[in-house]
């Protein structure tokens, strides 16, 4: 089993090998260039981001700057967007659902290290996919923690630090995040 296919299925991997940091380079050199294209040019941004992501479906939009590690672990829904400063490390699958509404700052963070410091000085570490249902808002500031799932229809509240898993169809806010009320969709 290589690195990338250890990484992407949650086991020990080391992220200096070869594919991961060729891996890491070419998303740093397409993010460079769409970074470099003006706004207005959405065709020539479109095209690299078809490059750069996993998958993506029509309508998504993504402010500059944005940073990611790879992109190809990370799976865009249709119009999702998001806002200035997103910054999602896609070691694992990160799965954005339909009519994502990320405000600034949102980080998305898949990779997880050892507690033991020994362990962690080896360099080794593991990865978790986060899964973010349909019409999902995330306020500014968001943090959302290797291995959570946002349920379809919920708000997370700006500042909010999402360290497990968030049910469909609630306001949800804090530090750690918990659940505030419920949304009644009627």
């Amino acid at each position: 089993m290589t690195e990338r296919e250890k990484m992407v299925n949650g086991l020990p991997y080391d992220p200096r090998d070869k594919e991961l940091t060729a891996g890491r380079l070419k998303a740093r050199r397409l993010l460079k260039e769409i970074s470099e294209i003006p706004m207005d040019k959405e065709r020539q941004r479109r095209h690299l981001f078809k490059e750069l992501l996993g998958t993506k479906a029509a309508g998504f939009y993504i402010e500059n700057p944005f940073i990611c590690d790879y992109g190809y672990n990370i799976h865009w829904g249709e119009n999702a967007y998001a806002n200035f400063g997103c910054v999602i490390l896609d070691a694992a699958p990160v799965h954005i659902g339909k009519n994502v509404m990320m405000a600034p700052g949102v980080k998305i963070l898949t990779a997880t290290h050892p507690i033991e410091f020994e362990a962690r000085n080896t360099g080794i570490e593991t990865a978790e996919p986060i899964h973010i249902g349909d019409n999902v808002w995330l306020g500014g500031g968001v943090i959302i923690n290797p291995g959570v799932t946002i349920g379809n229809n919920s708000v997370i509240g700006s500042g909010s630090i999402v360290i497990k898993d968030i049910p469909e169809n609630v306001v949800a806010a804090g530090n750690p995040c918990r659940v505030i009320r419920e949304i009644d969709n009627s």
